[in-house]
């Protein structure tokens, strides 16, 4: 909030350098002060003050020659001095105006007739400060307001939007080229509905893909059913479609809860202290196994143990999906390759296949659910085991990536950090 607090300071701070600079200019341009009045006045009382004590101490004609020298002075104090009888006649006057002297046996009148300001020229100059600063804080409060008031609407705009369901909204090109915590607010908030809207169309596809992938197997069942009531001598053939329909239901469902536990967070882990090379090991040894019907041979060059605090069954499924990935894409008589690495204190596991491969651009998509890749539809599967490794792996701490392989395969990387893992035995 520094850049706020300083634009907000340095606003107001200028409202009022420019308010006393404008008072000043002011009082300049036409000689007013808030306090000219007042010294005028005082001036006055001053000069009747002298010509009083000139009168009494040195005569008339000092008095008068005092009055000549103060109507030539700048600040113009005009003096009338004249007898008005015997010492006698001489009352009691002594205000800011008018008083009466006895000198030499006469009573001799001196009044100031300098004129006196009228009611708007005696009070604005004491009203200058009072409006400068009126102005300067409205000046300001104005534009704080409207700097304020402006994205607080786009924002609250936004948010009505969100609301409705409309995830579309983006309001960070309405900030006028902001640098300050609002603009950052403003980006903020397209992040966040960039993330809701991309949450929302995965959904949107993700329940179009399970009605797919659930349709296909009730459709066969269906059909099972239908060849029953013709042709009830069929029953034991049917029977065991009907198995393998309702035991691909259920292991579709199976994947999509797990997929759905892993990307909610939710659910009990259960952390065991596990030598994932032991994990690794297990899964080449099976898949070696398997792989040797089609003649593809499964080379595993191994790292040191590598000990760590993880979720053992996560852990091993993302390891089986892709190996199992690769050997279902992999051509007959061809070859995977796994390559396990410790670096820096992380376990980096790649597994590269012959197959067709994943263009450049679909890279990053094979991690999505349902999505199988274009040369791939015919396979069996439903296209979550990469999703639901990405997802187990992400749970750790680590990533997974895609590549091209050197040879044209599909190369898959994953990597668990040192974070909840420690090393045994002679780990690298």
């Amino acid at each position: 909030m520094r850049g706020l607090f300083w634009k907000f300071f340095t606003i107001t701070w200028l409202m009022m350098a420019a308010s006393i600079a404008g008072l000043f200019a002011i009082s300049a341009l036409l000689d007013v002060g808030p306090l000219s009045q007042d010294i005028a006045r005082q001036q006055r009382v001053f000069a009747l003050d002298v010509a009083e004590r000139l009168l009494a101490q040195e005569g008339e004609e000092a008095a008068k020659s005092f009055a000549r020298a103060a109507r030539a002075a700048p600040q113009l104090v005009e003096l009338s001095i004249s007898e008005i009888g015997p010492a006698s006649v001489c009352g009691d006057i002594d205000t800011e105006t008018m008083r009466d002297v006895v000198a030499d046996g006469r009573c001799i009148r001196v009044t100031s007739t300098t004129p006196e300001p009228g009611i708007v020229a005696g009070t604005w100059p004491k009203l200058v400060p009072w409006l400068s600063a009126l102005i300067a804080s409205a000046v300001s409060a104005f534009w704080l307001a409207r700097y304020l008031i402006r994205p607080v609407a786009y924002l609250r705009h936004g948010l009505s939007a969100l609301a409705h369901g409309r995830f579309d909204v983006r309001i960070g090109d309405k900030m006028d080229g902001r640098k300050d915590e609002v603009m950052a607010l403003a980006h903020d908030f397209d992040a966040s509905a960039a993330r809701l809207q991309e949450l929302q169309e995965v959904q949107q596809r993700l329940f179009h893909d399970v009605s797919h992938e659930l349709r296909s197997p009730l459709s066969r069942l269906q059909a099972a059913t239908g060849v029953l009531r013709q042709n009830p001598s069929k029953l034991e053939a049917m029977m065991d479609r009907m198995d393998r329909e309702i035991e691909r239901i259920d292991g579709l469902v199976g994947e999509i809860l797990t997929l759905a536990r892993l990307t909610a967070g939710s659910g009990d882990r259960a952390v065991q202290t596990l030598d994932l090379m032991d994990l690794l090991n297990e899964i080449v040894e099976d898949a070696t196994f398997e792989a040797q019907a089609r003649g593809i041979a499964v080379s595993h060059d191994r790292a040191a143990a590598f000990v760590a605090e993880v979720d053992g069954e996560l852990i091993y499924r993302a390891f089986e999906n892709v190996i199992r990935n690769a050997l279902k894409y992999s051509p007959d008589n061809s070859r995977v390759s796994i390559c396990s690495q410790i670096v820096d204190g992380t376990l980096r596991v790649t597994v590269t296949d012959e197959g067709p491969g994943v263009p450049v651009s679909e890279l990053e998509r094979i991690f999505q659910p349902f999505s199988r890749g274009t040369d791939a539809a015919a396979l069996n599967g439903f296209g979550l085991g990469l999703a639901i490794t990405r997802q187990a792996i992400e749970q750790h701490g680590g990533r997974v990536t895609a590549s091209t392989a050197a040879r044209g395969g599909l190369a898959v990387t994953l990597e668990i950090p040192q974070a909840t893992a420690h090393k045994r035995g002679g780990a690298t």
